[in-house]
């Protein structure tokens, strides 16, 4: 229900994907999932370097 009130593109994004270019609606997808993925995958490294030193320091 939340989702039908939050805009889902900026003006920019909505005119690349409403163009019809298949081609640059793929590389927009492609950067979105760049730009989601990356902060996930540092939160993950920094939580395992945290708990390899915790560990390395409760023995």
């Amino acid at each position: 229900m939340l989702s039908q009130y939050i805009p889902a593109q900026c003006a920019m994004c909505k005119a690349v994907v409403e163009s019809g270019d298949a081609k640059m609606a793929e590389g927009l997808n492609t950067g979105i999932i760049y730009l989601m993925a990356f902060p996930y995958i540092l939160v993950g490294l920094g939580a395992y370097f945290l708990y390899r030193n915790w560990k390395k320091n409760k023995i």
